[in-house]
């Protein structure tokens, strides 16, 4: 019987579908035990994993039969590609199968950054009253969204936004501007100085390649928009952390959400520490219960479709 193992947490059903005709090894902890799983692998036909297995170098090495490799998400920058290309391997991504949940994690940020007002529960449940300080929030209709990267979450994105009122425009290198996806969005497609200079929001949706690295550079901030937040769900490092957080501190910028870090997890020493009207999550805005459902069957379904081919 051929072998899969899950190094990080996945759907329990879809986990027990592969159970049906696969021997298979699921530890969501195994990503932290080094020596284990560079033992479970060495006989596996597939490995499963999320963003912190790291499919490269020993790793990667000790892979001696596998020929297929799951990603329970769609970046790929914690495999290395190229080197399982060569290996026979093929990586699948479970491409837009979580697509909804960070279109939806954009929007629901923007607009409450944009607003102002939802972290004061605990001020007001202890007696405060800031009615007059919360009452300058901004609505996000009328807005402009600008969106760095527009793929498929990216267009999904702008649709959610157009349904609020807002405005779209897109910097992608990759789409020519006599791709049809330009008239069918309604998205304007601009440059990337051009849409940090009109947009209200700015959400990253690119992977992290060496020509996204620093995309969103310190002197690139400097010429947003007065007041813009800024949103990152695609990969740490694509923006100057330190720089936004230092825009925020001075009100240069009103503000940032941001999913993704380099390093992650933060460091004490971090430069979002002191920051007002921040959002900070742990990676999580392509995992809901739903979002993880939907990955998980679909790369169930595509591993065992791969290894049933072999």
């Amino acid at each position: 019987m051929k072998k899969i193992v899950i190094t990080e947490f996945m759907d329990l059903p879809a986990v027990a579908s592969l159970r049906k005709g696969f021997n298979v090894v699921y530890d969501p902890s195994l990503v932290d035990d080094e020596d284990r799983l560079l033992v479970e692998v060495v006989d596996a036909d597939a490995v499963v994993v999320r963003n912190r297995t790291q499919m490269r170098g020993a790793l990667l090495d000790a892979c001696k039969k596998a020929v297929v490799v799951g990603r329970l998400g769609v970046g790929l920058d914690n495999i290395d590609v190229a080197a399982s290309a060569t290996r026979g391997i093929t990586v699948i991504p479970a491409s837009g199968a979580n697509s909804l949940a960070v279109a939806e994690y954009v929007i629901g940020t923007c607009m409450v950054l944009l607003r102002g007002v939802y972290q004061c529960g605990s001020e007001v449940a202890n007696g405060a009253w800031p009615r007059v300080q919360l009452s300058n929030g901004r609505e996000a209709a009328g807005k402009t969204l600008g969106l760095v990267g527009f793929g498929g979450i990216g267009q999904l994105t702008a649709r959610l936004a157009q349904n609020v009122g807002m405005q779209v425009v897109a910097y992608d290198p990759m789409l020519p501007e006599d791709d049809k996806v330009w008239a069918l969005t309604g998205v304007e497609r601009v440059n990337l100085n051009d849409l940090l200079a009109q947009a209200d929001a700015v959400s990253l949706h690119v992977p992290l390649t060496p020509e996204t690295r620093n995309l969103l550079s310190a002197e690139r901030i400097a010429r947003m928009k007065s007041g813009a937040i800024v949103i990152n769900t695609a990969r740490g490092g694509i923006a100057d952390e330190l720089a936004i957080a230092a825009a925020i501190k001075t009100g240069a910028l009103g503000g940032a959400a941001f999913d993704v870090f380099e390093p992650e997890p933060l460091r004490a020493d971090n430069p979002w520490v002191g920051c007002r009207n921040v959002i900070l999550t742990p990676h999580v805005a392509g995992v809901t219960a739903e979002a993880n459902t939907r990955v998980s069957t679909m790369i169930a379904a595509e591993v065992a479709k791969a290894l049933g081919d072999q």
